[in-house]
């Protein structure tokens, strides 16, 4: 498996991952799909400044992908960055968000332009709440019943850790 910066090739694969969470899940509180304009304005806000976005991919094949976003749009918060981190449903439990967890945490304590990544997780994913706590982030905080999908609120576990 090799891990590398996202291009735009690699957009139709990483739309199939994240679509499928959208429609299927509530890791994501998106309620409609992205489209391929949309994903390339979401591409090309990354791979800049302190917003990496990579993919692994094996045999030719993206099996998931992790970025780091802009966490609010003050500049006083540029140091601090969003984790995402989606692999696809048939890849799971393989180790490959492990690595990419890996990959895009040593990516920001090498860029001395991050401070902070902050990862806001359904509160009831426990697999993704287990990995960031494996990695060393803590829970700052629970938003109880904020996001309402599929018929239900959800409530969101926020995390941190400083780089």
């Amino acid at each position: 498996m090799e891990i590398r910066k996202a291009n735009v090739n690699d957009l139709p694969e990483m739309l199939d991952i994240y679509n499928y969470e959208v429609e299927h899940s509530t890791v994501t509180f998106s309620l409609a799909p992205r489209g391929m304009e949309e994903g390339k304005h979401w591409l090309f806000e990354h791979n800049i400044r302190n917003h990496p976005m990579i993919v692994a991919e094996e045999d030719g094949v993206i099996l998931g992908y992790a970025s780091l976003s802009g966490y609010r749009e003050h500049e006083a918060y540029d140091s601090t960055v969003e984790l995402g981190v989606y692999v696809h449903r048939d890849h799971r439990r393989e180790g490959i968000g492990k690595a990419l967890m890996e990959h895009i945490i040593r990516m920001a304590k090498e860029d001395e332009k991050t401070h902070v990544i902050i990862s806001v997780i359904t509160a009831d994913n426990q697999p993704s709440i287990s990995l960031h706590e494996k990695f060393g982030f803590t829970c700052s905080g629970i938003l109880h019943e904020c996001g309402f999908k599929f018929g239900a609120y959800h409530g969101v576990a926020n995390y941190e850790m400083i780089v």
